[in-house]
């Protein structure tokens, strides 16, 4: 893995919803840097702020203040083609995958915007290869999928489904929001073995969104533990579980029993 290159850095990104005394800081004076084929995850409670940072380094929303910068240079997104651009190279995967996809859309269409998305020309016959190829990596069969709306999949379906959209995109930067909180416990492992063997394969970058420490620790390289809107503790992950400084870190870790177990039994 190179560390060396920073893909995305963020100096003292802060986002303020309202004004006057109805104002709300969501993220207050928070910095980050992100290297090629690394997996973070930005950890905290409902209401830390670690989604609408995720929205704003994914550029659905607008900082308030401070500067995002991608591959060293400031990001350019007030056209459309450059937000277009932008989004090639970082994709989303969300909680609720239904909420993600146009209802109205059959699978196939789905999935073709994905090829039409990259620009590429391709025949009717490339297409169809490159969408089975991508269903069959995460254990779909196109054929049986392609003629069926959003809502005839079911939610393991449709995570699998996100995640055959970015193996056919492959972008540098994947944002994982809570992505594996609505499905089951089987579906949940096999999601995240997909998600890292993409990690390993096309040295992406994965950064996961979540509240749940003890998955954080076991997939992640580097941990941003977040409360209140802003970074209150960073590092690589093992020297944050092993020795947390922060009275939010420990209490977090207290909550996950077996992350205490593992440690004392070493």
């Amino acid at each position: 893995m190179n560390k060396r290159e920073v893909l995305l850095k963020g100096t003292n990104v802060t986002k303020v919803f309202g004004h006057g005394k109805k104002k709300t800081i969501a993220v207050s004076e928070v910095d980050f840097a992100f290297h090629r084929g690394e997996i973070i995850s930005i950890v905290g409670e409902s209401g830390s702020g670690k989604t609408t940072l995720a929205k704003m380094m994914m550029g659905l929303l607008k900082e308030t203040s401070g500067n995002i910068e991608y591959l060293g240079k400031p990001r350019q997104l007030k056209t459309y083609a450059q937000r277009k651009a932008y989004w090639k190279d970082i994709q989303a995967i969300f909680q609720d995958p239904f909420s993600s996809f146009n209802i109205f859309h059959k699978v196939e269409k789905l999935l073709k915007d994905c090829i039409k998305l990259q620009g590429l020309k391709l025949s009717k016959k490339e297409q169809f290869e490159k969408m089975k190829e991508a269903c069959s990596f995460v254990n779909l069969k196109f054929e049986e999928l392609y003629n069926k709306y959003p809502f005839e999949l079911s939610g393991g379906q449709m995570q699998r489904l996100m995640i055959a959209r970015i193996f056919m995109l492959h972008p540098k930067i994947l944002i994982a929001d809570e992505p594996t909180s609505m499905i089951d416990a089987c579906s949940r492992s096999t999601i995240l073995d997909m998600l890292l063997k993409l990690r390993d394969e096309n040295q992406m970058t994965i950064i996961f969104i979540t509240h749940d420490v003890g998955l954080a620790y076991y997939v992640s390289d580097t941990l941003y533990i977040m409360e209140k809107g802003k970074i209150v503790e960073s590092g690589p992950a093992e020297e944050i579980i092993i020795s947390p400084r922060h009275l939010y870190t420990k209490q977090l870790i207290s909550d996950v029993p077996k992350i205490h177990e593992e440690w004392n039994l070493a």
